[in-house]
């Protein structure tokens, strides 16, 4: 980390910031959150575009890039911090400890979403909600998505409605809303691109009330160059979704990995019976396999029932104590 980080937190605290009008959010309450990588072509017209709507707190927190992002990022008037480890997850979580107000408006620095949006993503926030996603499929040019990153987001998008059981239309997107307090409640360990699957996954198991508004999405800048691999971090995406299923929906994570098993074993027993039935030969080690791969699959859905009861039990008894605790602020 540079010593930009320095005071950081004292560039970000707005006095008074804390109060916020019934109908809108003021923009001093709100820190602009831009992690950016080799970000050079777009960063200064993304600054220029938030501080155009009216937003004076831009945090640009930076993977040591290697061309002039931090230096485009300062003359603009951003705040500048380079990160002390890599990867946009870590950029976020470390970023999120020198903010000091009580609404982040999160973007990527890359020049696709629009500054004129940050009004109605931060609106769903004045109006009691923790956590506000961009749908960028909502108004979207032609050529902003690659056919193949949009195929794959779709597929993303129907894995976390099966696995997680919640609708976000879009939990891949960059252009992110919530209160700081909210996001200390999360339990988040991603380092690169998975941070937004794990922020979708982790409203959903920390029932942080979260809702989706329509954004614009434009194409990236012809000098602008991704720092996304689609097939590589789309893999990666959905093995986070599978392994976040662990702690949040136990039944499907460990049910899944049990039928696995029992079909895999029935099937080699099958294999078993046919070779004694037709030819007489007998495959005792075979027969172990299958026996095992049965027993196995059994327990782990067993598992997953009971793993499934402590987590819903675990639920409730959260919402108990959340309920308390919001009655006892009432009485004070």
């Amino acid at each position: 980390m540079n010593d930009d980080a320095v005071g950081s937190a004292s560039f970000l605290r707005t006095d008074g910031a804390s109060a916020v009008d019934d109908a809108e959010i003021s923009a001093t309450a709100v820190c602009v959150l831009i992690p950016t990588l080799n970000e050079a072509a777009t960063i200064g017209a993304v600054i220029d575009g938030f501080t155009a709507e009216g937003y004076p707190n831009v945090f640009v927190v930076d993977g040591d890039s290697d061309d002039e992002t931090r230096e485009i990022a300062r003359e603009r008037g951003a705040r500048v911090m380079t990160q002390s480890g890599s990867g946009k997850g870590q950029a976020v979580r470390e970023a999120l400890e020198y903010v000091d107000v009580p609404y982040v408006l999160m973007v990527d620095g890359d020049g696709t979403y629009d500054p004129a949006d940050a009004a109605a993503m931060l609106e769903p926030l004045a109006d009691g909600y923790e956590h506000v996603i961009g749908n960028r499929f909502a108004n979207m040019e032609t050529d902003a998505m690659r056919r193949l990153n949009g195929v794959g987001n779709r597929l993303i998008n129907g894995a976390f409605r099966f696995i997680h059981g919640s609708d976000y239309d879009d939990i891949l997107s960059g252009y992110r809303a919530f209160t700081t307090d909210s996001f200390r409640k999360l339990s988040l360990s991603a380092e690169g691109f998975t941070i937004e699957t794990e922020l979708a996954v982790e409203c959903v198991k920390h029932d942080i009330d979260t809702t989706v508004v329509p954004i614009s999405y434009r194409s990236r800048p012809d000098d602008s160059e991704t720092n996304l691999h689609p097939v590589w971090d789309g893999g990666t995406i959905i093995l986070t979704l599978y392994s976040l299923a662990k702690t949040h929906n136990p039944l499907f994570y460990f049910g899944s990995l049990g039928v696995t098993a029992i079909v895999s074993g029935a099937l080699v027993a099958l294999y078993v019976l046919s070779q004694w039935v037709w030819y007489g030969r007998g495959h005792e080690i075979l027969a172990l396999v299958a026996a095992a791969g049965i027993l196995l699959g059994v327990q782990l859905l067993m598992f997953g029932v009971l793993s499934d009861m402590i987590v819903s039990l675990h639920r409730e008894q959260r919402r108990r104590l959340e309920r308390i605790a919001r009655e006892d602020e009432r009485r004070r």
